[in-house]
């Protein structure tokens, strides 16, 4: 064990936890890549300390300054934690579908939150694009991070995430799945992946109500493809930067309320308690397994920790009001749901 000079010394070098259970349904040999060791829960700590240490190099953001932010809350709250250490304020805004949890542990950190409606276009003065873009043009000494189009958020990943798999697999990797949300996760890691062996596989997992997977295969923000789900921190209704969709071989959507169920599963099966965007990358392993074989050796990432879903995708009032769950004590439901399972 390391001592630390400091809480950001620990972001990084996440282990690879081996899924045994799941191997039951999936041929492939199938690691994660658990981020939730991370200091902040998350993988976003990577992408925070990187993006701000470059704003300071830069002189973008100077001593006693303000980080402003927009957020689905895993980046919040690592920009919140870095503003603790490095001595700045935070202003954070959200969507209204960010967890309760996430909200008050961006508060926890002392970070002002500002909660935005979810379903108005990015350009509405009220969408939480543009609350965050607003406030760092009227803030003195403010430094918008803009996660979305940071090309440090990519570096970070390169950088770190990348690295640490193919060492960690020993070069083996064959399939290397993430959600897309700012797109840096999947992009940076695969970029430092395909330079070691294009053959690698490099699959995105989009949400459905999102417009990424048809931008992919078509070229074409299709605004018909917007639509309101509940799947936090995958998809988006923009096209960031930060999806390098050259590099991506293939997406897969995933539905709400199969990620729901897989985050369940990782928690029951394999002691894996992670959020509800680890459920969908699990279930976009799910849409390509009979793509896969025995000799395959798959990585996927998930990005959270479950801690920040107990009022939501852990909590059954909350899966039975969103309607993933229906009078889950009744034994003809729990044949249903079986049958749920297998077919998802």
């Amino acid at each position: 064990m390391r001592r630390y000079d400091n809480v950001l010394e620990a972001i990084g070098n996440t282990p690879l936890i081996r899924l045994n259970k799941f191997s039951k349904w999936i041929k492939a040999t199938i690691y994660g890549k658990v981020e939730a060791f991370n200091p902040g829960h998350s993988t976003k700590d990577r992408i925070a300390l990187f993006m701000i240490e470059s704003a300071e190099k830069k002189g973008l953001l100077k001593p006693g300054g303000t980080i402003i932010e927009t957020t689905s809350g895993n980046t919040g709250f690592s920009l919140a934690m870095i503003a603790i250490v490095k001595g700045y304020r935070c202003i954070l805004s959200v969507n209204e579908k960010t967890s309760a949890e996430k909200v008050n542990l961006l508060r926890a950190l002392g970070a002002e939150v500002i909660i935005c409606p979810t379903n108005v276009p990015p350009e509405d003065p009220r969408s939480y694009y543009s609350r965050a873009k607003a406030l760092s043009e009227v803030i003195p000494n403010s430094f918008y991070v803009n996660q979305y189009f940071n090309e440090s958020n990519i570096e970070a990943h390169y950088a770190t995430t990348g690295p640490e798999i193919w060492e960690q697999t020993e070069g083996k990797i064959t399939h290397y799945i993430a959600t897309v949300g700012t797109g840096g996760t999947l992009s940076g890691a695969a970029r430092y992946l395909k330079e070691k062996n294009p053959n690698i596989k490099i699959i995105g997992v989009d949400a459905y109500g999102s417009v990424l997977q048809k931008y992919h295969e078509t070229g074409e923000l299709d605004k018909k493809e917007i639509y309101p789900y509940k799947l936090e921190g995958v998809g988006k209704n923009i096209i960031p930067n930060n999806v390098d969709f050259s590099i991506i071989d293939k997406f897969v959507k995933v539905e709400d309320k199969a990620s729901a169920f897989r985050a369940r599963q990782l928690a029951k099966r394999e002691g894996l308690f992670v959020g509800y965007s680890s459920g969908g990358a699990m279930q976009g392993v799910f849409k390509i397994r009979e793509e896969l074989k025995e000799d395959d050796y798959v990585v996927v990432l998930f990005p959270d920790h479950g801690s920040r879903y107990l009022g939501k995708i852990f909590n059954d009032e909350w899966m039975e009001e969103a309607g993933f769950l229906y009078g889950h004590h009744n034994y003809k439901y729990m044949l249903k749901f079986r049958k749920f399972l297998r077919s998802i």
